[in-house]
């Protein structure tokens, strides 16, 4: 499993070195579980959210599956995204993509919204992080539409 891992890492890694660019970080606050402000100020747009999580070169698809029945070959190494909304509150998934080594240290999701303490970095995302604070919020705006 520990080489299944390490695999998987250095394919998101290369996925994610066709990322496009993300803006600077602005300033949020963890409070609990999760990120209550949206990191923009506004809402995101769900209709981009949804094709961020289905864009195969940098996000969501690659280990998550979901209610996607016309995308083929989704991942199987993380939880369904079904029912997201439902699990998880958008708070909550504003931290999980932020910074999902908040909630499992060992985890290979990336940190989306992080530049500082990352190991193995491409040298293309050294000291930026992988996705915009707008992309961020699309992707939790459409993730908390997902109900069962």
């Amino acid at each position: 499993m520990a080489r299944a891992s390490v695999h998987i890492a250095a394919l998101i890694a290369a996925g994610l070195a066709c990322a496009a660019n993300a803006d600077e970080l602005v300033p949020y606050k963890v409070t609990g579980d999760g990120i209550a402000e949206s990191l923009t100020g506004t809402p995101g747009d769900a209709a981009r959210g949804r094709a961020l999580v289905l864009a195969r070169t940098t996000t969501c698809i690659l280990c998550h599956s979901g209610p996607f029945p016309e995308t083929r070959f989704q991942g199987d190494l993380a939880p369904d995204l079904a029912g997201a909304g439902n699990r998880w509150t958008a708070s909550q998934l504003r931290l999980r993509l932020v910074d999902a080594a908040r909630f499992n240290p060992e985890t290979i999701m990336p940190s989306y919204y992080r530049n500082d303490g990352l190991v193995r970095v491409g040298r293309n995302f050294a000291g930026k992080p992988i996705l915009s604070a707008a992309e961020i919020e699309d992707i939790v705006s459409f993730l908390a539409t997902l109900r069962d």
